[in-house]
């Protein structure tokens, strides 16, 4: 299947408008799209009239040459039809919005637009989705664009069965200031599914991270995923639902899959070096470490801190994540009590965490970050960063973004996410390293790359 007409359409119709309602789910997408989007945007309606003084056709024929992709947001029962039209048309693939198909127990219906459309090798996201959000390009979300908070472009492809789950964790994301390439909602994912979706952001330039929530497989469908998986040179998150017996039976009503045995799936996902993500809130923080360093390393962490107590919070959530904190050499220990500030050389503690106690300055952080970076035992640096101590600057970030940059092991930083401290934030950001806003947050990161190291 040829995907590029989907996500990145030169034209778009909108079938099912409304002339009479304007909160009609029909209208969200067109007015949105015509109005703040370069995808050229067609309305469609049978009674045909004007919207906003542009016309409405009552026909795709009508519609002057190329379509090349059809949002569908009609009745279910009329989708079938509106689907044969498209492919009269030409259209090279669609979004059916529509509901009310095998999640609602009505599955010869979605069976027949099924049948349409593999006859005629035409791909559609659905139904009953809300489908593709492109940033700064489409977006095919029913929901106002003041109501929702949407994350820059970035390098995070996202696809989740569920709408909700997806623009909710999009919210999240532009929290953390976190970017996507694309999100993709495909509800009960008739025609394109998970395994397509790796096929397209593998080949995607524009993306280094997949990410996926995951409610359940048809049968034979969750090996065909692994295959794709063990192809796939880019990273994969998953967050799985559908992990208790009430969440199974969740799943079954919600897009109609199977939510099988997670204890399994989970054990593949693990074998295949997929990061599987046990909550939302790992899911963010999988993301955005590893859309920074999609590589991954084996875990060893060290850790660098100016205050003991944040060293040992740390310490015991890489515990509890089964992350190692290794001894530094005596080499790097004596590298880095020689070039200490002397206020602070006496004072510190070296062992691992790292405690460069609140007397430390910049050039005390840049010094163990450096010499850590160099000790074999190593493959990661931890820094949590208080910024309340008169000695640390605000051009932190920046300076052991020189360093990382410069000695090549990946970063990890904690700050406190307040706007008092947004451009120390900034400094790591501009410079790809991730940040978090809690100690467990980062740890959560090193996690991510521990788990997506080369198998």
């Amino acid at each position: 299947m040829d995907l590029k007409y989907l996500f990145r359409p030169s034209s778009m119709a909108v079938i099912g408008v409304s002339t009479t309602q304007d909160s009609h789910p029909a209208n969200v997408i067109y007015t949105k799209n015509h109005l703040r989007y370069p995808v050229r945007t067609y309305a469609v309606n049978p009674k045909g009239g004007q919207l906003n003084r542009e016309p409405v056709y009552q026909q795709l024929e009508e519609i002057d040459g190329d379509v090349d992709m059809a949002v569908i947001a009609v009745r279910a029962k009329f989708v079938p039809d509106v689907v044969e039209q498209c492919i009269k048309k030409g259209v090279k693939g669609a979004v059916i919005i529509s509901g009310g198909f095998a999640e609602s127990g009505n599955h010869e219906l979605q069976q027949k637009v099924t049948d349409i459309a593999r006859q005629a090798n035409f791909p559609f996201v659905g139904p009953n989705c809300l489908g593709i959000y492109a940033p700064d390009y489409l977006d095919t979300f029913f929901l106002p664009s003041e109501r929702i908070i949407q994350p820059k472009k970035g390098n995070i492809g996202f696809v989740s069965q569920s709408g909700g789950v997806l623009v909710d964790h999009m919210v999240k994301f532009a929290g953390q200031g976190i970017g996507i390439s694309l999100g993709v909602s495909i509800g009960n994912k008739v025609i394109i599914r998970e395994t397509d979706m790796i096929d397209w952001f593998e080949k995607d330039p524009e993306t280094r991270v997949i990410a996926f929530y995951i409610e359940g497989f048809e049968p034979r469908e969750g090996r065909e995923f692994i295959k794709r998986v063990q192809n796939c040179s880019k990273p994969i998150v998953v967050l799985k639902a559908g992990k208790s017996p009430k969440a199974i039976a969740a799943v079954s009503s919600h897009t109609a899959s199977l939510a099988g045995d997670y204890r399994v799936f989970s054990q593949i996902m693990k074998q295949f070096c997929v990061a599987e993500a046990e909550n939302e809130y790992e899911l963010t923080s999988f993301c955005e470490a590893l859309s920074c360093y999609p590589k991954g390393s084996r875990g060893n962490v060290g850790i660098v801190s100016l205050s003991g107590g944040h060293g040992v919070v740390a310490a015991d959530a890489c515990s509890t994540h089964g992350i190692n904190i290794p001894g530094i050499t005596p080499q790097t220990a004596g590298h880095i009590r020689q070039k200490l500030s002397i206020g602070v050389r006496q004072i510190a503690s070296l062992a691992n965490p790292l405690d460069l106690t609140g007397s430390c300055v910049d050039s005390d952080f840049e010094t163990s970050v450096r010499h850590l970076s160099r000790d074999e035992n190593i493959d990661c640096i931890l820094v949590l960063l208080l910024p309340y101590t008169p000695g640390i600057s605000a051009d932190i970030g920046a300076k052991l973004s020189q360093v990382a940059r410069n000695e090549g092991k990946p970063i990890i930083a904690y700050v406190p996410k307040e706007d008092k401290y947004k451009i120390i934030i900034e400094g790591f950001e501009l410079n790809n390293i991730p940040v978090a806003s809690s100690v467990e947050g980062a740890v959560l990161m090193v996690k991510a790359l521990k788990r997506c190291r080369p198998c």
